[in-house]
Protein backbone atom coordinates (compact mmCIF):
# COMPACT_ATOMS: atom_id res chain seq x y z
CA UNK A 1 0.00 0.00 0.00
CA UNK A 2 2.90 2.34 0.49
CA UNK A 3 4.05 1.44 -3.35
CA UNK A 4 0.77 1.91 -4.99
CA UNK A 5 -1.72 3.73 -2.45
CA UNK A 6 -4.27 2.81 -0.25
CA UNK A 7 -7.24 3.05 -2.15
CA UNK A 8 -5.56 1.09 -5.11
CA UNK A 9 -4.63 -1.77 -2.85
CA UNK A 10 -8.00 -2.59 -1.98
CA UNK A 11 -9.07 -2.44 -5.37
CA UNK A 12 -6.79 -4.85 -6.07
CA UNK A 13 -8.49 -7.43 -3.46
CA UNK A 14 -11.36 -7.33 -5.11
CA UNK A 15 -9.83 -9.61 -7.66
CA UNK A 16 -8.84 -12.71 -5.51
CA UNK A 17 -12.38 -11.76 -3.81
CA UNK A 18 -14.22 -12.57 -6.75
CA UNK A 19 -12.51 -15.59 -8.13
CA UNK A 20 -12.69 -17.01 -4.71
CA UNK A 21 -16.42 -16.41 -4.25
CA UNK A 22 -17.11 -17.98 -8.11
CA UNK A 23 -15.25 -20.75 -6.87
CA UNK A 24 -16.97 -21.72 -3.84
CA UNK A 25 -20.61 -21.29 -6.07
CA UNK A 26 -19.21 -22.96 -8.92
CA UNK A 27 -17.75 -25.55 -6.94
CA UNK A 28 -17.61 -29.52 -8.29
CA UNK A 29 -15.30 -30.65 -5.91
CA UNK A 30 -13.53 -30.29 -2.00
CA UNK A 31 -10.65 -28.54 -3.23
CA UNK A 32 -12.29 -25.87 -5.35
CA UNK A 33 -14.01 -24.89 -2.13
CA UNK A 34 -10.58 -24.79 -0.12
CA UNK A 35 -8.88 -22.64 -2.94
CA UNK A 36 -12.09 -20.38 -2.88
CA UNK A 37 -12.26 -19.92 0.62
CA UNK A 38 -8.05 -19.32 0.60
CA UNK A 39 -8.61 -16.67 -1.94
CA UNK A 40 -11.56 -14.61 0.15
CA UNK A 41 -9.33 -15.09 3.08
CA UNK A 42 -6.13 -13.77 2.32
CA UNK A 43 -7.62 -10.97 0.50
CA UNK A 44 -9.67 -10.19 3.30
CA UNK A 45 -6.99 -9.88 5.26
CA UNK A 46 -5.09 -7.41 3.14
CA UNK A 47 -7.96 -5.26 2.51
CA UNK A 48 -8.44 -4.65 6.03
CA UNK A 49 -4.61 -3.25 6.81
CA UNK A 50 -4.97 -0.05 3.80
CA UNK A 51 -8.75 0.10 4.60
CA UNK A 52 -7.60 1.17 8.48
CA UNK A 53 -4.57 3.20 7.42
CA UNK A 54 -6.81 5.24 4.76
CA UNK A 55 -9.48 6.03 7.22
CA UNK A 56 -6.83 6.94 9.78
CA UNK A 57 -5.11 9.07 7.36
CA UNK A 58 -8.57 11.24 6.32
CA UNK A 59 -10.29 11.59 9.29
CA UNK A 60 -10.65 13.98 11.84
CA UNK A 61 -8.35 13.59 15.50
CA UNK A 62 -11.95 13.65 16.93
CA UNK A 63 -13.37 11.45 14.07
CA UNK A 64 -10.97 8.93 13.38
CA UNK A 65 -11.74 6.09 16.35
CA UNK A 66 -15.41 6.26 15.69
CA UNK A 67 -14.62 5.80 11.86
CA UNK A 68 -12.03 3.04 12.37
CA UNK A 69 -14.58 1.21 14.62
CA UNK A 70 -16.84 1.22 11.36
CA UNK A 71 -14.76 -1.96 10.67
CA UNK A 72 -15.17 -4.28 13.22
CA UNK A 73 -19.24 -3.01 13.24
CA UNK A 74 -19.40 -4.16 9.63
CA UNK A 75 -17.45 -7.22 10.63
CA UNK A 76 -20.16 -7.76 13.20
CA UNK A 77 -22.80 -6.72 10.64
CA UNK A 78 -21.67 -9.66 8.33
CA UNK A 79 -21.48 -12.53 10.94
CA UNK A 80 -24.93 -11.77 11.60
CA UNK A 81 -26.17 -11.90 8.14
CA UNK A 82 -24.00 -15.03 7.55
CA UNK A 83 -25.94 -16.95 10.53
CA UNK A 84 -29.63 -15.47 8.92
CA UNK A 85 -28.68 -16.33 5.28
CA UNK A 86 -27.27 -20.05 6.25
CA UNK A 87 -31.24 -20.40 7.57
CA UNK A 88 -33.14 -19.94 4.32
CA UNK A 89 -30.29 -19.97 1.72
CA UNK A 90 -28.24 -22.43 -0.05
CA UNK A 91 -24.82 -21.84 0.24
CA UNK A 92 -24.01 -21.52 -3.36
CA UNK A 93 -26.49 -18.55 -3.62
CA UNK A 94 -24.39 -17.06 -0.49
CA UNK A 95 -21.44 -17.27 -2.53
CA UNK A 96 -23.21 -15.13 -5.85
CA UNK A 97 -24.28 -12.70 -3.14
CA UNK A 98 -21.37 -12.19 -0.98
CA UNK A 99 -20.01 -11.33 -4.53
CA UNK A 100 -22.18 -8.49 -4.57
CA UNK A 101 -20.68 -7.26 -1.04
CA UNK A 102 -17.21 -6.95 -2.81
CA UNK A 103 -18.23 -5.06 -6.36
CA UNK A 104 -19.95 -2.40 -4.88
CA UNK A 105 -17.22 -1.07 -2.96
CA UNK A 106 -15.01 -1.75 -5.14
CA UNK A 107 -16.74 0.27 -7.82
CA UNK A 108 -17.88 3.50 -5.96
CA UNK A 109 -14.09 3.58 -4.76
CA UNK A 110 -13.69 4.95 -8.07
CA UNK A 111 -15.44 8.18 -6.93
CA UNK A 112 -13.41 9.01 -3.71
CA UNK A 113 -9.77 10.58 -3.55
CA UNK A 114 -6.28 8.63 -2.33
CA UNK A 115 -5.50 9.44 0.70
CA UNK A 116 -3.31 13.11 0.71
CA UNK A 117 -0.56 12.02 2.77
CA UNK A 118 0.58 8.97 0.69
CA UNK A 119 -0.12 11.66 -2.68
CA UNK A 120 2.73 14.15 -0.10
CA UNK A 121 5.07 10.82 0.57
CA UNK A 122 5.07 11.05 -2.73
CA UNK A 123 5.57 14.53 -4.16
CA UNK A 124 2.54 14.61 -5.74
CA UNK A 125 1.17 18.22 -4.08
CA UNK A 126 -1.43 18.83 -6.99
CA UNK A 127 -3.07 15.53 -5.91
CA UNK A 128 -3.20 16.05 -2.84
CA UNK A 129 -4.87 19.32 -2.77
CA UNK A 130 -7.54 18.23 -4.81
CA UNK A 131 -7.91 15.24 -2.15
CA UNK A 132 -8.23 17.60 0.33
CA UNK A 133 -10.54 20.14 -0.88
CA UNK A 134 -12.90 17.00 -1.28
CA UNK A 135 -12.24 15.85 2.05
CA UNK A 136 -12.75 19.63 3.64
CA UNK A 137 -15.47 20.44 1.67
CA UNK A 138 -18.17 20.29 3.88
CA UNK A 139 -16.24 21.07 6.62
CA UNK A 140 -16.24 24.43 9.05
CA UNK A 141 -13.81 26.89 7.03
CA UNK A 142 -11.96 29.45 9.42
CA UNK A 143 -13.90 33.09 8.12
CA UNK A 144 -11.00 35.31 8.79
CA UNK A 145 -8.48 33.38 7.19
CA UNK A 146 -6.80 33.91 3.69
CA UNK A 147 -6.49 30.14 3.65
CA UNK A 148 -9.06 27.27 3.63
CA UNK A 149 -8.84 24.20 6.06
CA UNK A 150 -7.74 22.33 2.76
CA UNK A 151 -4.37 24.46 2.20
CA UNK A 152 -3.49 24.54 5.95
CA UNK A 153 -3.72 20.63 6.13
CA UNK A 154 -1.69 20.82 3.23
CA UNK A 155 0.48 22.83 4.64
CA UNK A 156 0.93 20.86 7.97
CA UNK A 157 1.30 17.72 5.42
CA UNK A 158 3.90 18.95 3.29
CA UNK A 159 5.72 20.65 6.45
CA UNK A 160 6.22 17.25 8.46
CA UNK A 161 7.28 15.51 4.73
CA UNK A 162 10.42 18.36 4.20
CA UNK A 163 11.22 17.58 8.00
CA UNK A 164 11.02 13.73 6.94
CA UNK A 165 13.38 14.59 3.47
CA UNK A 166 15.78 16.40 5.49
CA UNK A 167 16.21 13.88 7.82
CA UNK A 168 17.01 11.20 4.82
CA UNK A 169 19.08 13.33 3.40
CA UNK A 170 21.15 14.19 6.23
CA UNK A 171 21.26 10.34 6.66
CA UNK A 172 23.99 7.67 5.26
CA UNK A 173 20.51 5.14 5.10
CA UNK A 174 18.79 5.26 1.81
CA UNK A 175 15.82 3.70 0.12
CA UNK A 176 15.00 0.36 1.80
CA UNK A 177 17.56 0.62 4.13
CA UNK A 178 16.24 3.82 5.68
CA UNK A 179 12.94 2.03 5.88
CA UNK A 180 14.08 -0.68 7.89
CA UNK A 181 16.29 1.61 9.97
CA UNK A 182 12.55 3.54 10.60
CA UNK A 183 11.53 -0.23 12.73
CA UNK A 184 14.59 0.09 14.86
CA UNK A 185 13.70 3.82 16.24
CA UNK A 186 11.21 3.85 19.10
CA UNK A 187 8.45 4.94 17.50
CA UNK A 188 8.13 1.69 15.51
CA UNK A 189 9.35 -0.71 17.99
CA UNK A 190 7.29 0.56 21.18
CA UNK A 191 3.99 0.40 19.27
CA UNK A 192 4.83 -3.22 17.69
CA UNK A 193 5.34 -4.40 21.25
CA UNK A 194 2.38 -2.32 22.58
CA UNK A 195 0.06 -3.66 20.11
CA UNK A 196 1.51 -7.69 20.41
CA UNK A 197 0.68 -7.76 24.18
CA UNK A 198 -2.65 -5.73 23.39
CA UNK A 199 -3.66 -8.52 20.90
CA UNK A 200 -2.66 -11.39 23.27
CA UNK A 201 -4.30 -10.00 26.63
CA UNK A 202 -7.55 -9.67 23.74
CA UNK A 203 -7.41 -13.04 21.80
CA UNK A 204 -6.66 -14.99 25.17
CA UNK A 205 -9.59 -12.83 27.08
CA UNK A 206 -12.03 -15.27 25.01
CA UNK A 207 -13.38 -12.57 22.56
CA UNK A 208 -13.21 -14.74 19.48
CA UNK A 209 -13.33 -17.76 20.72
CA UNK A 210 -16.33 -17.62 22.42
CA UNK A 211 -17.87 -16.31 19.33
CA UNK A 212 -16.41 -19.06 16.93
CA UNK A 213 -17.16 -21.58 19.53
CA UNK A 214 -20.90 -19.74 20.75
CA UNK A 215 -22.58 -23.11 19.90
CA UNK A 216 -20.50 -25.98 21.88
CA UNK A 217 -20.08 -23.11 24.70
CA UNK A 218 -23.76 -22.91 25.24
CA UNK A 219 -24.29 -26.57 24.89
CA UNK A 220 -21.63 -27.31 27.45
CA UNK A 221 -23.11 -24.52 29.39
CA UNK A 222 -25.83 -26.87 30.00
CA UNK A 223 -28.74 -24.74 29.67
CA UNK A 224 -32.30 -25.66 27.72
CA UNK A 225 -31.74 -22.78 25.25
CA UNK A 226 -31.04 -23.31 21.16
CA UNK A 227 -27.67 -23.14 20.98
CA UNK A 228 -28.42 -21.65 16.97
CA UNK A 229 -30.76 -19.70 18.00
CA UNK A 230 -28.50 -18.15 21.08
CA UNK A 231 -25.23 -18.03 18.84
CA UNK A 232 -27.42 -15.61 16.14
CA UNK A 233 -28.82 -13.28 19.13
CA UNK A 234 -24.79 -13.24 20.01
CA UNK A 235 -24.14 -12.06 16.51
CA UNK A 236 -26.48 -9.41 17.02
CA UNK A 237 -25.73 -7.98 20.48
CA UNK A 238 -22.42 -7.64 18.92
CA UNK A 239 -23.37 -5.51 16.09
CA UNK A 240 -25.93 -3.43 17.66
CA UNK A 241 -22.92 -2.93 20.42
CA UNK A 242 -20.43 -2.49 17.75
CA UNK A 243 -22.88 0.72 16.55
CA UNK A 244 -22.69 2.07 19.77
CA UNK A 245 -19.18 1.76 20.06
CA UNK A 246 -19.00 4.44 17.23
CA UNK A 247 -20.45 6.93 19.78
CA UNK A 248 -18.13 5.76 22.51
CA UNK A 249 -14.90 6.38 20.49
CA UNK A 250 -16.14 9.78 19.84
CA UNK A 251 -17.10 10.77 23.26
CA UNK A 252 -14.72 8.98 25.57
CA UNK A 253 -11.15 8.39 26.08
CA UNK A 254 -9.66 5.21 25.17
CA UNK A 255 -8.00 3.73 28.23
CA UNK A 256 -10.78 4.56 30.48
CA UNK A 257 -12.72 2.40 27.66
CA UNK A 258 -10.60 -0.58 27.55
CA UNK A 259 -10.37 -1.23 31.32
CA UNK A 260 -13.77 -0.68 31.94
CA UNK A 261 -14.09 -3.25 29.41
CA UNK A 262 -11.45 -5.90 30.92
CA UNK A 263 -13.61 -5.29 34.23
CA UNK A 264 -16.42 -5.95 32.94
CA UNK A 265 -15.16 -9.02 30.73
CA UNK A 266 -13.54 -10.62 34.31
CA UNK A 267 -17.05 -10.35 36.58
CA UNK A 268 -18.87 -11.94 33.31
CA UNK A 269 -16.35 -14.61 33.25
CA UNK A 270 -16.48 -15.01 36.88
CA UNK A 271 -19.64 -15.82 37.71
CA UNK A 272 -20.59 -17.49 34.47
CA UNK A 273 -18.20 -20.06 34.96
CA UNK A 274 -19.58 -20.43 38.34
CA UNK A 275 -22.92 -20.75 37.61
CA UNK A 276 -21.83 -23.21 34.90
CA UNK A 277 -20.58 -25.09 37.64
CA UNK A 278 -23.46 -25.32 39.64
CA UNK A 279 -25.34 -25.94 36.42
CA UNK A 280 -23.33 -28.78 35.63
CA UNK A 281 -23.41 -30.69 39.27
CA UNK A 282 -27.44 -30.08 39.15
CA UNK A 283 -27.50 -27.27 42.32
CA UNK A 284 -28.85 -24.91 40.74
CA UNK A 285 -32.03 -24.03 38.76
CA UNK A 286 -30.65 -20.95 37.76
CA UNK A 287 -29.36 -22.36 34.14
CA UNK A 288 -30.07 -19.02 32.24
CA UNK A 289 -27.43 -16.98 34.09
CA UNK A 290 -24.19 -18.22 32.00
CA UNK A 291 -26.04 -17.28 28.98
CA UNK A 292 -26.83 -13.91 30.40
CA UNK A 293 -23.25 -13.44 31.62
CA UNK A 294 -21.57 -14.67 27.57
CA UNK A 295 -24.29 -11.86 26.68
CA UNK A 296 -22.81 -9.12 28.62
CA UNK A 297 -19.01 -10.43 28.07
CA UNK A 298 -19.98 -9.64 24.30
CA UNK A 299 -21.73 -6.39 25.50
CA UNK A 300 -18.79 -5.32 27.78
CA UNK A 301 -15.60 -6.49 24.99
CA UNK A 302 -17.09 -4.10 22.70
CA UNK A 303 -16.94 -1.09 25.00
CA UNK A 304 -13.07 -1.44 24.57
CA UNK A 305 -10.67 -4.62 24.95
CA UNK A 306 -12.09 -5.72 20.86
CA UNK A 307 -12.61 -2.35 18.99
CA UNK A 308 -9.66 -0.18 20.13
CA UNK A 309 -6.66 -2.54 19.42
CA UNK A 310 -7.79 -2.60 15.88
CA UNK A 311 -8.07 0.90 15.39
CA UNK A 312 -4.95 1.67 16.90
CA UNK A 313 -3.14 0.02 14.87
CA UNK A 314 -2.80 2.87 12.40
CA UNK A 315 -2.49 5.77 14.69
CA UNK A 316 0.93 4.77 16.16
CA UNK A 317 3.53 4.92 13.43
CA UNK A 318 5.19 7.39 11.62
CA UNK A 319 3.67 7.85 7.86
CA UNK A 320 6.93 6.21 6.74
CA UNK A 321 6.16 3.20 7.37
CA UNK A 322 2.93 3.41 8.34
CA UNK A 323 1.42 1.16 5.38
CA UNK A 324 3.91 -1.79 6.42
CA UNK A 325 3.58 -1.25 10.25
CA UNK A 326 0.05 -1.75 10.17
CA UNK A 327 0.27 -4.93 8.06
CA UNK A 328 2.65 -6.26 10.18
CA UNK A 329 0.28 -5.64 13.19
CA UNK A 330 -2.72 -6.79 11.69
CA UNK A 331 -0.90 -10.00 10.68
CA UNK A 332 0.40 -10.50 14.36
CA UNK A 333 -3.25 -10.08 15.58
CA UNK A 334 -4.65 -12.99 13.45
CA UNK A 335 -1.86 -15.42 13.99
CA UNK A 336 -2.72 -14.58 17.66
CA UNK A 337 -6.50 -15.16 16.83
CA UNK A 338 -5.15 -18.60 14.95
CA UNK A 339 -3.63 -20.14 18.10
CA UNK A 340 -6.33 -18.96 20.01
CA UNK A 341 -9.19 -20.21 18.24
CA UNK A 342 -7.28 -22.97 17.17
CA UNK A 343 -5.62 -24.09 20.81
CA UNK A 344 -9.11 -23.60 22.63
CA UNK A 345 -10.26 -27.41 22.47
CA UNK A 346 -7.13 -28.50 24.00
CA UNK A 347 -6.24 -25.41 26.35
CA UNK A 348 -10.72 -26.49 27.87
CA UNK A 349 -8.78 -30.23 28.11
CA UNK A 350 -5.95 -28.85 29.70
CA UNK A 351 -7.89 -26.87 32.16
CA UNK A 352 -10.72 -29.05 32.97
CA UNK A 353 -13.42 -27.47 31.27
CA UNK A 354 -15.55 -25.06 30.06
CA UNK A 355 -15.85 -23.88 33.76
CA UNK A 356 -12.01 -23.46 33.94
CA UNK A 357 -11.40 -21.95 30.39
CA UNK A 358 -14.19 -19.18 31.62
CA UNK A 359 -11.92 -18.65 35.09
CA UNK A 360 -9.18 -18.65 32.49
CA UNK A 361 -10.49 -15.29 30.47
CA UNK A 362 -11.24 -13.62 33.73
CA UNK A 363 -7.77 -13.70 34.50
CA UNK A 364 -6.58 -12.73 31.82
CA UNK A 365 -8.66 -9.48 31.88
CA UNK A 366 -7.31 -8.42 34.95
CA UNK A 367 -3.62 -8.99 33.42
CA UNK A 368 -5.17 -6.67 30.67
CA UNK A 369 -6.33 -4.15 33.23
CA UNK A 370 -2.92 -3.79 34.71
CA UNK A 371 -1.67 -3.71 31.62
CA UNK A 372 -3.40 -0.88 29.92
CA UNK A 373 -3.71 1.06 33.47
CA UNK A 374 0.35 0.99 33.18
CA UNK A 375 1.38 0.84 29.23
CA UNK A 376 -1.47 1.95 26.56
CA UNK A 377 -1.18 5.57 25.73
CA UNK A 378 -4.28 8.03 25.31
CA UNK A 379 -4.71 8.95 21.72
CA UNK A 380 -8.30 10.12 21.67
CA UNK A 381 -8.32 13.64 19.86
CA UNK A 382 -4.27 13.22 19.47
CA UNK A 383 -3.18 14.06 16.06
CA UNK A 384 -0.92 11.36 14.64
CA UNK A 385 2.26 13.38 14.71
CA UNK A 386 1.96 14.16 18.74
CA UNK A 387 1.14 10.08 18.62
CA UNK A 388 4.32 9.86 17.14
CA UNK A 389 6.07 11.86 19.12
CA UNK A 390 4.68 10.38 22.80
CA UNK A 391 6.79 6.86 21.67
CA UNK A 392 10.02 8.65 21.49
CA UNK A 393 10.00 10.29 24.91
CA UNK A 394 8.11 7.32 26.84
CA UNK A 395 7.28 3.58 27.63
CA UNK A 396 4.96 3.23 30.44
CA UNK A 397 2.04 5.78 30.53
CA UNK A 398 2.26 5.74 34.19
CA UNK A 399 6.01 7.12 33.98
CA UNK A 400 5.31 9.18 31.56
CA UNK A 401 6.68 13.05 30.65
CA UNK A 402 4.61 15.68 28.45
CA UNK A 403 6.45 17.46 25.50
CA UNK A 404 5.09 21.25 24.65
CA UNK A 405 2.66 19.94 22.33
CA UNK A 406 1.34 17.42 25.71
CA UNK A 407 1.16 20.19 28.17
CA UNK A 408 -1.72 20.30 30.04
CA UNK A 409 -4.43 23.13 29.77
CA UNK A 410 -3.06 26.52 30.52
CA UNK A 411 -5.18 29.22 32.40
CA UNK A 412 -6.42 32.71 30.97
CA UNK A 413 -5.84 35.54 32.89
CA UNK A 414 -9.11 35.54 34.55
CA UNK A 415 -7.43 32.05 36.15
CA UNK A 416 -10.43 29.81 34.72
CA UNK A 417 -8.73 26.76 32.78
CA UNK A 418 -8.84 26.61 28.87
CA UNK A 419 -10.31 23.27 28.02
CA UNK A 420 -9.08 22.29 24.54
CA UNK A 421 -11.25 20.09 22.91
CA UNK A 422 -10.60 18.60 19.31
CA UNK A 423 -14.09 18.38 18.32
CA UNK A 424 -14.89 21.23 15.87
CA UNK A 425 -18.38 22.83 16.47
CA UNK A 426 -20.83 25.90 15.57
CA UNK A 427 -19.25 27.89 17.55
CA UNK A 428 -16.05 27.51 16.86
CA UNK A 429 -16.98 28.47 13.05
CA UNK A 430 -18.67 31.66 14.45
CA UNK A 431 -16.09 32.74 17.22
CA UNK A 432 -13.53 32.61 13.51
CA UNK A 433 -14.50 35.62 12.19
CA UNK A 434 -13.07 36.96 15.55
CA UNK A 435 -9.93 35.75 15.56
CA UNK A 436 -10.38 33.33 17.86
CA UNK A 437 -10.66 29.60 15.26
CA UNK A 438 -7.47 28.10 17.05
CA UNK A 439 -9.64 25.08 17.90
CA UNK A 440 -11.46 25.26 14.05
CA UNK A 441 -8.04 24.37 13.29
CA UNK A 442 -7.26 22.42 15.61
CA UNK A 443 -7.44 18.92 13.85
CA UNK A 444 -4.96 19.74 11.02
Amino acid sequence: MDWIGRLNTLKLTAIPVTIGWILIATATNYPMILVGRILTGVAGAFGTSPAIVYLTEIARADMRGSLISCAPAYASLGMVLAYLKGWFMDWRTIAWVCNIYTVVPCVLMFFIPESPAWYISKGKIDQARKSLEWIHKYQPQPANKTQTMAELHLGVLIRDHEKKQEELRNSKYTGLTMKLKEFTKPTAIKPLIMLFLLFFIQQFSGIYITLFYAIDFFKQMGNNMNPYLASIFLGTVRFCMSMVNTYLLKRFKRRPLVMCSCVGMAICMLVSGLFTKWTIEGTTSFTWVPVVCLIFYVITSMIGLLPIPWTMTAELFPLEIRGVAQSISYAIANILMFLAVQSYPSLANLLGGVVHAQWFFAVICLIGLVYVFVSMPETHGMKLNVIVEYFVHNTFYITRRKTDKQKEPVKSPDRKPIVKNSRVTKDDVDKSSNGQNKNLIENV
